[in-house]
């Protein structure tokens, strides 16, 4: 599994650098100081997975995660009590409180899926997020670490959209033109000027006013297809 470690303190990636040499299974790719220089490397070199401190001068690791579309496996290297760490929500794979402890690193590194180094994949055309990628939400003081397989709808409120996924309803601060230019359209769709949904959730669909749609999802959650993208919708859905 390919690796970038992400910290301001130089003694301290040297110091889990040194660790993460026992584990045959880890390919330290890099090492970055501040979030910028981070951000750069990884559109660059796609790592698997982050050591991420969270306090940086700058920009928080939080920021970083914030900045990208698709997220890697992260375990976070935090000086952080207890207390802090339960601002997280489950879904990152660990957080290891500094000074690392060669048994807490351990176990940390026992949660890693199985992977084997491959290169990097040339592509011809940016890569869209389908089910099988990660995001990273905050809103607050509330972090999630999401897979977009869970994620039923997106749903636009001004300059912000509300993420829905269990029985969280948190708002990110971005355009849902945005959102859709980045998603997967064999495994989203956008139903309405309001809203883009998860085709794998959908339930059931019925005829709505005006020549539009209503789709049912599992779970029990509505929402109206416009007439305008009623037709594609039915194309997508049919065989």
């Amino acid at each position: 599994m390919r690796a970038l470690i992400v910290d301001d303190e130089r003694l301290a990636r040297k110091e889990l650098n040194t660790l993460l040499q026992e584990y045959d299974n880890i390919e330290i790719i890099g090492e970055a100081a501040n979030v910028d220089e981070a951000y750069e490397m990884i559109n660059e070199l796609s790592p698997d997975l982050l050591f991420l401190d969270i306090q940086m001068p700058g920009k928080t690791g939080f920021e970083l995660l914030e900045m990208l579309d698709e997220v890697p496996k992260v375990i976070f290297t935090t000086a952080y009590d207890e207390f802090a760490l339960k601002a997280f929500e489950v879904n990152a794979l660990d957080y290891l409180l500094k000074p690392i402890q060669e048994d807490r690193l351990k176990d940390s590194i026992s949660k890693l899926p199985e992977a084997t180094a491959k290169p990097k994949p040339v592509e011809t055309t940016e890569k869209k997020l389908g089910l099988e990628d990660q995001v990273f939400v905050k809103d607050g003081d509330r972090c999630w670490f999401v897979s977009l397989s869970n994620i039923r709808v997106f749903e636009s409120d001004g300059n912000y959209i509300k993420v829905y996924f269990d029985n969280n309803r948190p708002m990110i601060h971005k355009s849902l033109n945005a959102l859709d230019e980045k998603l997967d359209t064999r495994s989203f769709f956008r139903a309405s000027r309001k809203h883009i949904i998860n085709l794998s959730w959908v339930e059931s669909i019925e005829p709505w006013f005006n020549g539009g749609l209503m789709v049912r999802l599992k779970g029990g959650d509505k929402v109206e297809v416009s007439r305008r993208q009623a037709a594609k919708f039915k194309d997508m859905m049919s065989l």
